[in-house]
């Protein structure tokens, strides 16, 4: 098989882990699944100045992850390159378990944005809506491997990006807290759980 016709490297989606361990850029990228935006815009709708965003897009487009999807017209024979995402959501494989925990810490960073956002837009008399909720749960494989099918399929129901409604910030994080029994080792309890 020749170069050209072989799958993506580990090493390109290296570079998208490394692009993404920034919650600006997670921002960023979000703000395009919505709709093409130029460096403008996106510099409105998040708050920052334009020239603190060009770097960041340079990353999102080196990593493949945005491209330039039109040349808009400006006043005075101007243009002004409109971004759109290229992939509709980040690989999940490839990278090290540093770049994911890299990755996971962003995007945690840029969901605390958003939640921070959201409580001040509720401060002001604006509707948004906040459902926070954490806690433990004790899975066997079985119902761990169901519950993701759940997840799956709830977001496979809810994913469409064309339908009607709100863009609204949806995380689900399902960690173990201590390691899983292998399929033959004896079970054995923790501290405080019977054997």
């Amino acid at each position: 098989m020749s170069a050209e016709a072989s799958p993506p490297s580990t090493r390109r989606w290296h570079g998208v882990h490394k692009a993404l361990a920034d919650p600006l850029r997670i921002r960023l990228l979000e703000a395009m699944w919505e709709m093409p935006r130029s460096a403008r815009e996106l510099a409105d709708f998040i708050g920052l100045p334009v020239d603190r965003l060009y770097y960041h897009l340079g990353r999102l487009e080196q990593a493949g992850l945005i491209e330039i999807a039109e040349y808009r017209p400006l006043a005075r024979g101007k243009v002004e390159r409109v971004y759109a995402p290229a992939v509709t959501e980040p690989p999940a494989d490839g990278a090290t378990p540093e770049e994911q925990a890299a990755f996971l810490g962003s995007m945690l960073d840029a969901t605390r944005a958003d939640i921070n956002a959201a409580y001040q837009a509720r401060q002001v008399g604006r509707r948004r809506e906040v459902d926070l909720h954490r806690g433990a749960l004790r899975l066997t494989d079985e119902a761990l491997a169901e519950l993701r099918g759940h997840i799956e399929e709830l977001a496979s129901r809810f994913g469409n990006h064309d339908a009607p409604g709100v863009w609204t910030r949806v995380v689900v994080a399902v960690v173990d807290l201590h390691d899983r029994p292998s399929d033959n080792a004896p079970s054995h309890g923790g501290p405080d759980e019977p054997c």
